[in-house]
């Protein structure tokens, strides 16, 4: 089980992510960055697959990743923090909220993106998506979750608050 107390700066949730190495680029990212990771199923790999292990090298023992088998699991788990989906259906920059500790950031599957129910279930300030030139269809999942993470690492001063 993950402690999703106030000790990991952000959450960050992949919903049905089908990739094992962006998933290990994530785990490597949250790792560094001290933020936790919900995984929800259905996954597209098993959790001992090697690309995964490769890509996050085995960073996961330094991350709380917690795989549950519904986002309302999840929701249930980080109850309380802010919630924040993305999706390129959004129309509200990540770049004009000011992020705090403890958030929770909810990205959908490399190829079906986040489902509408998900994406529509949070308030519309907390719908959010990453700017892209016209005509482009989206960022690699876990690129997408880097710029974000860090961005709001960024202007909460790179600090580790555990007070979120």
């Amino acid at each position: 089980m993950c402690d999703t107390g106030g000790d990991r700066l952000f959450n960050v949730v992949l919903v049905a992510p089908e990739i094992p190495q962006n998933t290990g680029n994530v785990i490597r990212l949250c790792a560094n960055t001290g933020s936790s990771l919900f995984l929800i199923r259905p996954l597209g790999f098993e959790m001992d697959d090697a690309r995964l292990r490769r890509a996050g090298l085995d960073y996961h023992e330094f991350v709380d990743v917690v795989v549950l088998s519904s986002y309302e699991d999840c929701v249930r788990q980080i109850s309380g923090k802010r919630i924040f989906t993305f999706s390129k259906f959004h129309k509200l920059s990540y770049g004009d909220v000011a992020f705090i500790p403890g958030d929770t950031f909810v990205f959908g599957s490399e190829t079906k993106g986040l489902p509408e129910s998900i994406r529509m279930g949070v308030k519309p300030q907390n719908r959010l998506t990453i700017p892209m030139v016209p005509g482009n269809r989206s960022l690699n999942l876990s690129n997408a979750v880097a710029v974000v993470v860090y961005d709001a690492w960024r202007k909460n001063g790179f600090a580790f608050d555990s007070s979120g």
